[in-house]
């Protein structure tokens, strides 16, 4: 979920940028219709096609725009954005990952959008989503679409090994992982050693890599330390794969569940519709969605993703005007539903899960788990917390390093990040 620096020269992201409308000039002195720049990190084949299309009902309805598209891969996204802003050349529109949010802002690329018309409609969105699209007490996106990580499992899978209900705690997954191993014959878990994936482990355990309010690392903690033993747990015994430190891990795990080789695993929403590509999902009725397994504490807690429309703060104020109407109309509740209808994503204000749209067993399923969504800190460097993960879990998850060891890791890599909090 999280990337590192993209090696993308500055020559190919200015060439993205050459269409882009920023400016400090205030003004704008074309007569025709103002045309902006949107960058959208959505899949290009999936989930393209639907923005796109909205954007022609948006230019009908507003002679006075053009929208130019710009599809970015979104492992390249940030780090272009970034490159394209610092060199006052970027697009009036970003589908700014909530992670990279407050960093933008906290840099100044982005303009606060409270009071504008992109956020006129305020009310409607999900107070928590909207938190995740603030820094320093002023909103800089509007939450576009939102998403979590649940337990998606096999149902028949599950049947077959005489399991009537999700697992609702670490153990009762691990032990139900053996009854599909044994009845079964496939494994019935398959972790992931991701750091985003690990999240559900430390709200498990009531704690986070850092406590933002007390300015303090908290990764190495005795929480977390329980939340790594358990995390580590599951990727040992009968029914548990065990964990794959390849860099295509992340498909390996999504072929096995879709093609029925894994009863279960941890899942955001971005994959409904790949669910129902494979086999073991063509009856949609197949697909269970559980909130995740509750830690020690006794709850369950799952991060909070999903993208914001943002605005660019170099844009000259005629392209800033058109940029607040364009984000209106994309984050309206039609252009939501819209959206969720065709693309399965969930939308992040309730007057768009319409009938027709909480008819899809993904969305209703994912929608059902959102209790348990935590936003993230408002913490412009929290983002990059994920990076030394990555790259430190797969060492703890194979046994190259202890679970203390691996945390003591993290733990200074995190507090290079954020020198002002104590250890």
């Amino acid at each position: 979920m999280r990337r590192g620096i993209a090696a993308t020269a500055l020559a190919a992201t200015l060439a993205l940028a050459a269409t882009a409308c920023g400016g400090d000039d205030g003004s704008s002195k074309s007569d025709g219709p103002v045309t902006i720049t949107w960058w959208d990190t959505s899949n290009a084949t999936n989930e393209a096609p639907a923005y796109k299309a909205l954007i022609s009902e948006f230019e009908k309805a507003n002679k006075d725009v053009k929208v130019k598209y710009v599809n970015v891969p979104f492992d390249q996204a940030q780090n272009k954005f970034d490159t394209a802003a610092g060199a006052k050349g970027a697009p009036d529109v970003l589908r700014s990952e909530v992670g990279w949010t407050p960093a933008f802002a906290k840099k100044g690329y982005f303009l606060p959008l409270d009071g504008t018309e992109a956020l006129k409609d305020q009310a409607q969105f999900q107070p928590n989503l909207v938190k995740q699209a603030q820094f320093d007490g002023k909103t800089y996106g509007v939450p576009l679409v939102t998403d979590t990580l649940a337990l998606v499992y096999n149902k028949a899978l599950f049947a077959k090994a005489g399991i009537t209900a999700a697992p609702t705690t670490w153990d009762e997954l691990k032990a139900d992982a053996a009854k599909v191993k044994d009845k079964a014959g496939v494994d019935g878990y398959w972790g992931s050693t991701a750091g985003y994936y690990a999240q559900p482990f430390l709200y498990g355990e009531g704690t986070d890599k850092v406590d933002a309010a007390g300015k303090k690392v908290t990764i190495a903690g005795a929480p977390a330390v329980k939340a790594f033993d358990t995390w580590k747990s599951t990727f040992d015994g009968k029914g548990l794969h065990k964990a794959d430190g390849t860099a295509d891990a992340y498909a390996h795990i999504q072929d096995a569940f879709v093609n029925g080789k894994v009863a279960a695993i941890i899942q955001g929403p971005w994959e409904i519709t790949n669910f129902y590509k494979g086999s073991a999902f063509a009856d949609k009725a197949n697909l269970g969605i559980a909130t995740v397994p509750a830690g020690s504490t006794g709850k369950a807690g799952a991060p909070t993703g999903g993208h914001n429309l943002s605005a660019y703060a170099g844009s000259d104020k005629a392209h800033q005007a058109a940029t607040l109407k364009f984000i209106n109309f994309m984050t309206s509740a039609k252009s939501q539903a819209d959206v969720a209808l065709k693309n399965s994503t969930l939308p992040t204000r309730g007057d768009a899960y319409t009938a027709e749209v909480k008819a899809n067993p993904g969305i209703a399923g994912y929608q059902g788990v959102l209790a348990a969504a935590q936003p993230r800190p408002e913490l412009a460097e929290y983002s990059s917390m994920f990076t030394p993960m990555d790259s430190e879990l797969p060492k703890i998850a194979s046994g190259k390093e202890s679970v203390q060891d691996g945390l003591k890791n993290l733990q200074d890599a995190i507090a290079k990040l954020v020198p002002t909090f104590s250890k």
